[in-house]
């Protein structure tokens, strides 16, 4: 394969506005596109090479997502007479899937950079859940990239239409593609959204196909697949690390390892964007600050009582609500307090005024 040229791995006007200080220093570009603990692989209009990251950076960087992940693109100093390259820099990100990390820690992880489309991948088979694609939808309206639902194993489903229909029902707005990427149907309506220096990210748990589905672009069994259990029908890894791969039609394709979970780390933008059915009610509210739930005059309520908006869905908004409000909280000092004030308040009412029993 030849090597790329910058503006097939993705390079534009966004990048070249912040490349001059880096061009002054001897630096060149090139994009991310495997990342592990201590080194990454790069690759620019020279090809690919093996990197690792300098002290300098790694002295500014303020947290870990200031360090590069798959999709950044990066200010290289190839070193002479066989040494090492080293990453000096991270350029600006133009877009970033950004999720809480898994565990205890308020820690938010990077999944991928300067993503154009994320393609969110769920199968119509035992993993179908409509709840963790509003949860995704989240990520995906906060990242900055454009999301499309895909539904796999179309093939083992029967009721394909009833399926595809719940599920534009709560991404309004956001194109749905039914697929079956083992047997290859489906896959060309895909072609829009790979196009020559785009990037496309294809997130969902394991054993969606996500593999399946990049070794149907790309020709060729490039990505190891495995069957999901029987017993289940859940899948096992077979993408362990982030990798980003050139389509030879010129996309650019980034499969990531299968997320078992999906912690939110989203501002109230994001949210709104993903529950715009929900928001939209909001202002026929009789109060302002109405949360939707037993206040007279809500809207929201009332749609749901008309039918036009699921008791499902209301559940969703208020459950992802309630975690982002947690993690707005953890984050900001003062809310903390004020969050302790108010518990304060409440444990003092109910030793003032207990329950009286009947």
């Amino acid at each position: 394969m030849k090597d790329p040229d910058l503006e097939e791995l993705g390079w534009g006007p966004f990048f070249s506005e912040a490349w001059p200080p880096f061009a002054s220093e001897g630096l060149i570009p090139a994009r991310v596109v495997v990342s592990h603990a201590r080194a990454l692989r790069a690759r620019g209009a020279e090809g690919e090479r093996l990197a690792g990251i300098s002290g300098r950076l790694r002295h500014a960087a303020r947290s870990p997502e200031d360090l590069p992940v798959v999709g950044d693109w990066v200010a290289l100093r190839p070193r002479d007479g066989g040494g090492r390259t080293l990453v000096h820099a991270v350029l600006p990100r133009r877009t970033a899937f950004v999720r809480r990390a898994a565990g205890v820690l308020t820690v938010q992880q990077v999944l991928a950079a300067n993503v154009d489309t994320v393609f969110l991948v769920m199968g119509l088979d035992r993993d179908y859940n409509p709840r963790r694609i509003e949860r995704a939808l989240v990520l995906a309206w906060e990242s900055g990239a454009d999301p499309v639902v895909l539904l796999n194993k179309a093939d083992i489903c029967d009721d394909v239409d009833a399926r595809r229909a719940e599920i534009e029902a709560v991404a309004p707005g956001v194109p749905v593609r039914v697929i079956a990427a083992k047997e290859g149907r489906g896959l060309e309506a895909l072609a829009p959204w790979l196009e020559r220096g785009k990037t496309v990210a294809l997130l969902g748990s394991s054993g969606v196909g996500k593999s399946t589905i990049v070794n149907r672009l790309l020709g060729e069994d490039r990505q190891r697949t495995r069957a999901v259990r029987e017993s289940d029908q859940r899948g096992r890894h077979t993408t362990t690390h982030r990798e980003l791969v050139i389509l030879p039609e010129g996309g650019l394709l980034l499969d990531t390892p299968g997320l078992r979970e999906i912690q939110l780390w989203a501002s109230e933008e994001g949210f709104a964007t993903a529950f715009q059915d929900v928001e939209v009610l909001a202002p026929g509210c009789r109060f302002r600050d109405c949360e939707h739930g037993s206040e007279p005059g809500c809207a929201v309520s009332a749609a749901v009582e008309a039918g036009d908006l699921g008791e499902d869905r209301l559940a969703s908004y208020h459950k992802l609500r309630a975690e982002l409000r947690s993690l707005e909280i953890r984050e900001d000092p003062e809310l903390q307090r004020e969050e302790k004030a108010r518990w304060r308040s409440i444990i003092k009412s109910v030793k003032v005024h207990p329950k009286r029993s009947r």
